[in-house]
């Protein structure tokens, strides 16, 4: 009598989509709730077991994904720094000097990226800063913090300055200091938190403050 033998199985292929998404949704949870923490107990009294158990995560999923409370810092900073759209901020911020020839637009353009990006990022640079002077893995993400955004600025002035845009006799350099300085957390805190300017007027001012300080005046 013949046997018949049974088809083989050709194994499904692997899908980590699920679990990718899983990771994202965990990522997401402790981000959130380790930024809730800093911003409300201070970067010193928030425990990586206190983001763990709001998170519902286990502490050593915080360690792994993240190295400590300075890799959470730095991540939510990282995140801040993104925006709220789907596309970057910085990548939206290239695409505007790419396509826009006018730089009264251009610079108007930043402050609306500022709108998305200042409320976020602006809170966490103020707490890296306090922490700073007690704490020196905090003060040295402080620093590469401040170099990465005067780098940006040196990034934007080079635009202008290619452009030909700024007006004559400034530097790079200078027009890159200038852009850092209204960037500053401490404006955001000085006009937002402290005078409760509304965000729009604050990104209005900053816009047009940068538009005095770095373009010629436009003719009568």
């Amino acid at each position: 009598m013949e046997r018949t033998t049974p088809p083989v199985k050709t194994p499904r292929p692997y899908d980590s989509s699920r679990r990718q998404q899983q990771a994202g949704e965990t990522r997401a949870a402790v981000l959130a709730a380790a930024r809730e923490l800093f911003l409300k107990d201070g970067y010193a009294q928030t425990t990586v077991a206190a983001v763990a158990a709001q998170a519902r995560v286990s502490v050593e999923t915080v360690y792994k994904s993240f190295g400590g409370k300075p890799g959470l810092v730095r991540a939510i900073a990282d995140q801040a720094l993104s925006g709220s759209g789907s596309v970057h901020a910085e990548a939206r911020s290239d695409r505007l000097q790419a396509e826009e020839a006018d730089p009264r637009t251009i610079i108007r353009g930043w402050g609306t990226l500022m709108v998305e990006v200042a409320p976020r990022i602006s809170p966490i640079l103020l707490l890296v800063r306090a922490a700073a002077s007690t704490d020196a893995e905090m003060k040295t993400l402080f620093d590469e913090i401040a170099e990465e955004r005067l780098q940006r600025m040196t990034h934007n002035a080079t635009t202008l300055a290619i452009g030909g845009h700024l007006r004559e006799g400034l530097s790079v350099d200078y027009a890159a200091e200038v852009m850092w300085t209204y960037s500053s957390p401490d404006l955001y805190a000085l006009l937002v938190v402290d005078r409760c300017w509304p965000l729009e007027r604050y990104v209005e001012f900053v816009a047009e403050a940068m538009i005095c300080a770095l373009l010629p005046s436009p003719p009568p």
